[in-house]
């Protein structure tokens, strides 16, 4: 009888899986590989973006690669995603996307029809985005040495005016509010990869967040930070923020959204909706006077009509999340430590 550890065991001579999870294994590669070799101010602050100033102009700057397995899914597809998740990196810096590239790993033998489709999908979402792809690069590898196509995309926006995100600006007291449903996206990969058929179907929450943001910010600035909780969803990204402000966050289990098929299809798959991807969602920090008038805009919004105060900073260890149960208890929420469902973006 074979005996297998769901969570691996740490590693120093190769790559694993979970290196790409977004979790403990993401932060203990960048910190002992990349982190040394780069380190400056600029990266120190590992946000979602940089926040650069170049002859008086106040830029954010992103690149991400998307490796989605299936290519294509209920609600989008590697295209339409790789825009997506690079808009809304910039937006969570609190910038106004504007240029992007387009960087695409071909394997030999993959359909043109199919990079025909992606390829449209992405320029259909980059104008609903209202950014323009500008540049861009092309490289085939052999067959059998990819897996359809990869696509890296980098990102350049505008900050705004007097307006500071970052992870190390959060407060005790801060309220923790979180746009709508979790685990959409996770599941509708997991479904369309495994053949999954549930009551209901679920679809990709994948979207750009710029104009939720703008709505945040037409009501008030008093923003800590803001970030997507995409791989190792909400929890990790709880727990970085936590980390880099060694200010503890407590979250209520009562006021989390998931919709029932997603609630099921984890429950069913050994799942925890707090770590599912999601594309489509914005977790922000913001200060505690402002929190009810930005819940009030966010659900006037088509993207944060489900929004909600989800905790608070404190009542937790400094660096610690903790989620208050709905029967009264209190649970440790730590970072991923594996993968739970890797190649998810």
């Amino acid at each position: 009888m074979s005996v297998t550890c769901p969570t691996p065991l740490p590693a120093q001579d190769m790559v694993l899986l979970g290196h790409g999870s977004g979790g403990k294994l993401s932060a203990e590669l960048l910190r002992d590989v990349f982190l040394p070799a780069f380190a400056n101010p600029v990266l120190g602050k590992l946000d979602d973006q940089a926040s650069l100033e170049i002859g008086g102009a106040r830029l954010a700057f992103t690149t991400d690669s998307f490796v989605v397995k299936p290519l294509f899914f209920r609600g989008g597809d590697i295209g339409s995603l790789a825009v997506h998740g690079t808009v809304n990196d910039l937006a969570m810096g609190g910038a106004h996307p504007m240029f992007l590239s387009a960087a695409f790993i071909l394997e030999e033998g993959f359909p043109t029809g199919d990079l025909r489709r992606i390829v449209q999908s992405m320029a259909g979402a980059a104008a609903r985005a209202g950014v323009t792809i500008v540049t861009g690069d092309t490289k085939v590898v052999e067959k059998g040495h990819g897996d359809g196509v990869y696509i890296n995309t980098t990102g350049i926006g505008l900050r705004r005016d007097g307006v500071i995100l970052s992870s190390d600006r959060v407060r005790t007291g801060d309220a923790v509010i979180l746009s709508g449903s979790l685990g959409n996206h996770g599941v509708a990969i997991l479904c369309e990869r495994e053949g999954l058929e549930l009551e209901t179907d679920v679809e990709s929450d994948s979207a750009a967040l710029h104009t939720l943001v703008d709505a945040i910010f037409a009501v008030t600035p008093r923003i800590r930070c803001m970030r997507d909780p995409t791989r190792g969803g909400l929890a990790s990204t709880l727990n970085e923020i936590a980390g880099r402000s060694r200010v503890g966050i407590t979250i209520f289990e009562e006021t989390l959204v998931i919709h029932d098929a997603v609630r099921g299809a984890c429950e069913l798959l050994g799942l925890d909706p707090l770590y599912v991807a999601n594309e489509g969602k914005l977790v922000a920090m913001v200060a505690p006077e402002a929190a009810g008038d930005v819940v009030t805009a966010m659900r006037q919004h088509p993207l944060g009509r489900d929004a909600a105060i989800i905790g608070v900073a404190g009542g937790a260890r400094a660096g610690m999340v903790t989620m208050r149960t709905s029967l009264g208890t209190t649970r440790i929420v730590d970072m991923l430590a594996g993968d739970q469902l890797p190649r998810i973006c």
